[in-house]
């Protein structure tokens, strides 16, 4: 089957998603899903697509908790693999009411989660560079639960499902997100 190509994707999300900070949530996602899989030996694009275009329903369904995810479905059916469309409508198992199971769910849900974490760090340092961000930085920040405290910590604990320790899973994410740091404006 022909599933789209990233820029594909990426027009496709762009035609769903107006907000930048929403845009710039999904490359980050994407970058870490990417890291993910290659440290975990699968497949990268079909990761990638998944943190790309896990939001993609956010703005039509207004981030409803009980139509968010499973929305997206019948937007990318056919467009992208069933196991990452899967991966997507589980990342918010609220709407399924169905628990996270596989490897590539947890995987999602943890790696897009703790963008919005790193995301916050780095806005409080001084020269709000992601380059500064030390991993260590992240993880002090995930033990204060006033501090982004919309982001699911829960969630990012999802890596020691996958076999990542918190302290690896930090570090990969934060490495993956300064690789894009001019994409994300960070």
């Amino acid at each position: 089957m022909n599933y789209l190509t990233r820029d594909e994707a990426y027009t496709l999300l762009k035609a769903h998603i107006s907000a930048e900070n929403m845009l710039k949530h999904s490359i980050a996602s994407e970058a870490v899903l990417r890291a993910i899989a290659q440290r975990l030996g699968e497949n990268e694009e079909e990761y990638g697509m998944a943190g790309l275009l896990h939001d993609i329903d956010v703005e039509i369904t207004k981030a409803d908790p009980f139509t968010h995810g499973p929305y997206a479905e019948k937007i990318l059916k056919g467009k992208i693999s069933d196991a990452a469309i899967d991966a997507i409508v589980m990342h918010n198992e609220v709407a399924t009411g169905i628990p996270r199971s596989t490897r590539f769910q947890h995987a999602l849900a943890a790696g897009e989660t703790i963008t919005g974490l790193i995301t916050a760090t780095t806005l409080v340092y001084p020269d709000r560079k992601i380059a500064s961000v030390n991993p260590k930085s992240v993880i002090k920040r995930m033990k204060q639960l006033a501090f982004a405290a919309s982001v699911k910590r829960e969630n990012i604990l999802e890596c020691e499902k996958i076999g990542i320790p918190l302290d690896e899973f930090a570090a990969l994410a934060v490495t993956a997100m300064q690789k894009i740091d001019i994409e994300l404006g960070l």
